[in-house]
């Protein structure tokens, strides 16, 4: 848990207002949201975090009714506690806010566990009604993704069907993204918690899969795709 967050204690009472647990890396991305959130009387935030592991010990200390997570944080992966809070708490809706492309990433998360999936870029009222319609056990995703993929990713999309990103598995997405953002794979091991010689496997069958010769062909298609993938 962020210092100075001042979570409230983790009381139930009826008609009281849901709270909400935002985990993201960035201090201004999480201000904005609580300014956000707090004048809502049905939603209050009841605390924040970083990383994945502080995400976990927020949400046994505070109980939130629902988690606002980031896929990238400082250490750790969304993905990953996305897909491991859902197998110890499935009643719990996480909803994933992001500027990763939601056409790569929201049907990984959803099928992770996540309850929804909207872009960082989406307006103030889509965030509120996308944490409401969680809270009520619904799934969210926007219009657009819905129309290019029926079910919320549980359909193939036929424009991506020859894409090799496709073939990717979600370590090795991560990986390519992570290298991507200019990390080196002492780097991505520290934010993935695995080896170096893990991640050096990884990047064998990213090119393997990716049809690149070269490291120096990885790198430089991770950072293409990565800049592609990610504008504002």
């Amino acid at each position: 848990m962020r210092s100075g967050a001042h979570p409230s204690p983790p009381q139930r009472h009826v008609g009281a207002a849901r709270r909400v647990l935002i985990v993201d890396d960035h201090p201004i991305v999480r201000q904005g949201l609580r300014r956000m959130i707090d004048p809502e009387s049905d939603l209050v935030v009841c605390g924040e975090a970083q990383s994945e592991r502080e995400a976990r010990a927020a949400i046994r200390e505070l109980d939130p009714d629902v988690v606002i997570v980031d896929i990238s944080l400082v250490q750790g992966d969304g993905l990953e506690l996305v897909r491991d809070v859902h197998a110890q708490r499935p009643d719990l809706p996480m909803l994933v806010l992001s500027m990763h492309d939601e056409t790569i990433y929201a049907g990984r998360l959803l099928a992770a566990g996540a309850s929804g999936y909207i872009m960082k870029h989406a307006a103030s009222e889509q965030l509120l009604v996308a944490l409401r319609r969680v809270l009520c056990g619904e799934t969210y995703v926007s219009e657009a993704l819905t129309n290019k993929v029926p079910g919320a990713g549980g359909a193939a999309r036929e424009s991506g069907a020859c894409d090799p990103i496709e073939s990717l598995s979600n370590r090795e997405l991560q990986v390519l993204s992570l290298i991507g953002r200019g990390l080196s794979s002492r780097e991505v091991a520290e934010m993935l918690g695995v080896s170096v010689k893990t991640v050096e496997s990884h990047r064998q069958s990213l090119k393997r899969k990716l049809n690149l010769l070269s490291n120096v062909q990885l790198l430089q298609y991770s950072i293409n795709w990565y800049a592609g993938r990610n504008k504002a």
